[in-house]
């Protein structure tokens, strides 16, 4: 069975992940693009090597005039798509990758893995940010199995530069973050609210989590060091990975530190712990594509999701190495 699918933003990073995704997905068919500033191009002249649906035209975005689809894409800027995306019809299923609807009523939150059967039954949908998808997978199972405190969590996190978005500005170009690490948005990232209220539902009380991102020279990926208050040892925070995602295609509970680039451009997630009961610390670590698993083949996993695909359709692709 075939479906019909949309994209809004398909210019970006995250849009154009989607639509490499979409191409090569075996039941989805690309019937649109909306856009902005590139309204009336052909996506063939923003992506050369595309061939299937190069000569696409994108569309002006109008949220009052979307085609007959099965399941549309967002993928626009925080603060862009609130009012937008609330009027194309109720029939109509949608997957925002953007921040406007994380926790929002009537939205359902979209880490496949924590609540997957609510995606299932979902016609809005809302990604999770690219570091809480990293962040949350790592610490997930320590929290919902109690081995770590909810309270007086740490997690510094490092991404790559595509995570700006391709409209980040002039400050993300070579000669600005070449040989440069910085850390930003501290004590307010837009992520920060997301990641302490998936925490508290995954605690069953409210939790407190301490989040420093930082931007690192390479193109793309995250990883998330987490630190958290508990007595449990290594082997006991691996084996209770191990069960919350058992049956989990994507995650992949390993026994070292993992890598970003084990994960480039794929869906899948890295994580492992390591433990000194003695201390009382326990660290998480969870690495993740900022393209893939925190964004675009997210964005794919929940749609395949919703429209009753097996959640793998189109995401069994190997990483890139090197």
């Amino acid at each position: 069975m075939t479906f019909k699918v949309g994209i809004v933003g398909a210019t970006g990073y995250g849009g154009g992940e989607v639509l490499r995704l979409c191409a090569g997905h075996p039941a989805f068919e690309l019937r649109y693009v909306g856009g902005g500033s590139s309204a009336g191009q052909r996506l063939g002249d923003h992506y050369p090597g595309l061939s299937k649906y190069a000569d696409l035209v994108i569309e002006r975005w109008d949220p009052d005039g979307v085609p007959d689809l099965d399941l549309l894409f967002v993928s626009l800027p925080t603060g862009e798509s609130a009012g937008s995306v609330a009027r194309p019809p109720d029939r109509l299923k949608v997957v925002d990758i953007g921040g406007d609807h994380r926790f929002a009523e009537g939205w359902t939150y979209g880490l496949t893995e924590l609540w997957p059967e609510r995606i299932a039954g979902a016609t809005r949908v809302a990604d999770p940010g690219c570091y809480p998808a990293a962040t949350l997978l790592a610490l997930a199972p320590l929290v919902a199995e109690g081995l770590i405190e909810p309270t007086g969590i740490v997690a510094d996190a490092k991404s790559g530069v595509s995570g700006a978005g391709r409209g980040g500005g002039s400050t993300f170009g070579f000669a600005d973050v070449n040989e440069d690490v910085a850390a930003y948005g501290l004590l307010q990232h837009t992520h920060l609210p997301e990641m302490r209220e998936a925490l508290s539902r995954l605690a069953g009380r409210a939790a407190s989590l301490t989040f420093t991102p930082h931007l690192v020279p390479m193109t793309r990926g995250i990883l998330a060091t987490c630190y958290g208050r508990g007595s449990a040892t290594t082997e006991q925070a691996l084996e209770a990975a191990r069960r919350y995602y058992a049956g989990r295609p994507f995650v992949r509970v390993v026994d070292r530190p993992p890598h970003t680039k084990w994960a480039l451009g794929s869906n899948l997630a890295f994580i492992s712990y390591a433990a000194d009961p003695a201390a009382g610390v326990v660290i998480a670590l969870g690495a993740v594509d900022n393209l893939g698993k925190g964004a675009a083949g997210q964005a794919v996993q929940n749609a395949n999701l919703m429209l009753g695909l097996p959640e793998t359709a189109g995401l069994e692709g190997a990483p890139l190495w090197p």
